[in-house]
């Protein structure tokens, strides 16, 4: 079955969405609706060759965008016709390791797992709960996060925690961008030519939200985010690794409880914290104390991960970045590999410095670790999976 597959990704505060031909693989319309929640919301929709669509207006929740979203493609084009919607889910806990068509039952297990991602699972189910509205009878598809990691072994995904928590609560470590990791790997194989059964990947997935993962064979062995996606590497305003007792020490001493410190480190953590900004464009365009002690633990906590997992692997094909920051920056993407050349790690200064957004390798020929930039698809991965499920060829 060919036909076209609307992807909706909805964020905590955004919605990006694409329709995708599956038919000929073209993309006649996509578009992002952006600051749900604020005062100066913006929609912006491509449909064909022409310059944008572009609404600015306030858009109190999840459902005022995605009403949006459908006046533009009404207004603008095309015709909206779905075989499919594909929808990006963030948590699927341990009950949904693959894609599942959505029915009653998924959107009672999603809301179920909302705990584990509070920011997340909510605002995916209002695209589930619009869609459904506006295209009764049409597949909706759920594809989760933290399927791709369904592959951990024990090891990986076990907390030396009570085993109560382990059992009855379900506290372990998921993983997530694992539909991010899924496409990147299989397009790392395709520009090294070789096959993805054969490659033992790390893969850093470095945007707002930052992760990096172990992949042999093309399954994934580790993975730096855990119950949730704050543990790991420094985000735009997540904190990543801290010391557990950090919640307790707080609570202590300055009577804060769980909920405020859960906030602080999800929402006024990582680079906000340290530079007082978020976004790494403008990190990168100050030269001051804080900024550059920021950038400092940025990419010294990269580098940490990437050493940890070259030891894990016992070998290592390539070292991809992807996401906004991994695919834009090539500061970034120098100074976290700065000094590992004795593990045959090296980035070549000037195709790093390359403007090209194509897939491409920046390590020197020679290199006996291949480093490379891939541009992320998460909304091409989600719509195969779709495509696949509901029975495409």
């Amino acid at each position: 079955m060919a036909g076209r597959i609307l992807v909706l990704n909805t964020g905590s505060s955004s919605i990006k969405y694409e329709l995708v031909d599956m038919g000929t693989g073209e993309r006649p319309a996509r578009g992002l609706v952006e600051r749900i929640g604020e005062e100066s919301g913006r929609l912006e929709h491509h449909a064909g060759g022409g310059p944008p669509y572009e609404r600015a207006a306030r858009f109190a929740t999840h459902e005022e965008g995605l009403a949006a979203v459908m006046e533009a493609f009404a207004r603008e084009g095309p015709r909206l016709d779905p075989v499919a919607v594909g929808h990006r889910i963030v948590h699927g806990g341990d009950r949904f390791t693959e894609a599942v068509v959505i029915d009653d039952g998924v959107i009672a297990a999603i809301e179920e797992l909302a705990p584990l991602a509070p920011l997340h699972n909510p605002v995916n189910l209002a695209g589930v709960r619009v869609a459904r509205a506006a295209f009764p009878g049409v597949a909706q598809v759920a594809v989760f996060d933290t399927a791709f990691h369904r592959t951990l072994p024990p090891e990986a995904y076990t907390y030396a925690v009570p085993r109560d928590w382990r059992e009855r609560l379900g506290v372990r470590r998921f993983g997530f961008h694992g539909t991010s990791c899924a496409y990147v790997s299989r397009r790392a194989a395709a520009v090294l030519g070789r096959d993805l059964a054969e490659l033992d990947l790390i893969v850093l997935h470095l945007g707002n939200g930052a992760s990096a993962t172990a992949i042999s064979g093309g399954r994934s062995v580790d993975t730096s985010m855990g119950l949730t996606p704050l543990e790991g590497l420094v985000m735009g305003t997540r904190s990543g690794d801290v010391d557990p007792a950090l919640g307790g020490y707080l609570a202590r001493v300055d009577g804060m409880d769980a909920r405020q410190v859960e906030d602080a480190l999800g929402h006024a953590g990582g680079l906000l914290a340290l530079a007082g900004t978020g976004d790494m464009r403008e990190v990168r365009a100050r030269d001051d104390e804080e900024a550059r002690l920021a950038l400092a633990v940025y990419t010294r906590r990269i580098r940490k991960y990437v050493g940890a997992y070259y030891a894990l692997l016992g070998r290592l094909d390539a070292i991809v970045f992807t996401g906004g920051v991994g695919e834009h920056d090539a500061a970034t993407r120098a100074e976290s590999l700065a000094g590992l050349d004795r593990l045959g790690i090296a980035v070549d200064q000037e195709l790093n410095a390359a403007g090209s957004r194509a897939e491409r390798a920046i390590s020197p020929p020679d290199a006996q670790v291949a480093v490379l930039v891939v541009p992320t698809d998460e909304e091409w991965e989600i719509a195969c999976q779709a495509h696949t499920l509901i029975g495409g060829a």
